[in-house]
C-alpha cells in the first residue's frame, strides 16, 4: 500500500519561503515520477514540479520556475518542494502525488497515488 504523507505548510508572508516534505512508503520508488500538485479554493488542481526518482530529471510549471525547487532524498524515500519567494497567488493546498511511470506527466488524473494535502497560505 502507497502512502504519501505531506508536511510543512503554513502561513507566510509574501516573500518568504517554505519547505514541503513528501515521505514515501509501501513501494520501491525507483521506477516512479513524483509530482506536485496545489488547488486553490473554486480553482481546478494544477501541475507545480516534478522529479524522476531515478536519475532525479525535473520540470516546473512556469508560474513556479526559478523560485521552486522539487528534490528527493533517496535514503529517506522523501520528496521536497523548497518554495522562495512566495506570493499570495501561491496559497493553496498542495498534494504530494506519484505516479507508477518514469515519465513525467502535468496532469493530475495520470498520477496513481496521492497524499492527504498541505495547506500554504500567502499573506501579502
Amino acid at each position: 500500500q502507497v502512502q504519501l504523507v505531506e508536511s510543512g505548510g503554513g502561513l507566510v508572508q509574501a516573500g518568504g519561503s517554505l519547505r514541503l516534505s513528501c515521505a514515501a512508503s509501501g513501494r520501491t520508488f525507483s521506477n516512479y515520477a513524483m509530482g506536485w500538485f496545489r488547488q486553490a479554493p473554486g480553482k481546478e488542481r494544477e501541475f507545480v514540479a516534478a522529479i524522476r526518482w531515478s536519475g532525479g530529471m525535473t520540470y516546473y510549471a512556469d508560474s513556479v520556475k526559478g523560485r521552486f525547487t522539487i528534490s528527493r532524498d533517496n535514503a529517506k524515500n522523501t520528496v521536497y518542494l523548497q518554495m522562495n519567494s512566495l506570493k499570495p497567488e501561491d496559497t493553496a493546498v498542495y498534494y504530494c502525488a506519484a505516479r507508477r511511470s518514469l515519465v513525467i506527466v502535468t496532469t493530475p488524473r495520470d498520477y496513481d497515488y496521492w497524499g492527504q494535502g498541505t495547506q500554504v497560505t500567502v499573506s501579502s
